[in-house]
């Protein structure tokens, strides 16, 4: 039974599915970007449907304008943030916004390097709305109203 017959796939099959250069695949995998499922006994790399999948996430964040370093930093930070998440790639949900990664985790939005939080809730806008009309309303009551009809003064430019 192949490699692939068992789920792996090759480095040129994980290029062809996600639309990778070979080499681009073989550069991620030495660099530790996206580590395999499998090494062969002589040395080969074989990857899983969740490799691909990770391959594809990476591949989607550098289309969308995140640089590979970004990519990094974000897999390390994420990993120590969330030590149950072993292929962040893969398990979280990833969006880019520019050169920044959110995360959608467990009901919450961050970013992926500062931890940073991105949920708006919408209660707290309608509180902030509530207070601003109180604070108008109040702002009313003290202001000296003029009338439609009463006459307006203009000032003399000639003086």
């Amino acid at each position: 039974m192949s490699n692939h017959e068992k789920g792996f796939f090759t480095s040129h099959e994980v290029g062809e599915i996600i639309g990778l250069s070979r080499r681009q695949v073989q550069h991620w995998d030495r660099t530790d970007l996206i580590k395999p499922g499998l090494r062969t006994p002589g040395g080969h790399s074989r990857y899983t449907f969740q490799d691909l999948v990770s391959f594809k996430t990476a591949k989607k964040l550098l289309d969308a304008g995140v640089s590979v370093q970004r990519i990094r930093q974000s897999i390390a930070h994420l990993q120590r943030l969330l030590p149950t998440i072993k292929r962040p790639l893969a398990e979280l949900t990833l969006v880019a916004t520019g050169d920044m990664v959110l995360v959608f985790y467990e009901g919450t939005v961050f970013e992926a390097i500062s931890g940073q939080e991105w949920i708006v809730e919408v209660a707290e806008v309608r509180q902030s709305v509530d207070k601003w009309q109180k604070r108008v309303e109040e702002l009313k009551k003290h202001r000296k109203v003029r009338r439609r009809d009463a006459p307006t003064r203009k000032i003399d430019q000639a003086s």
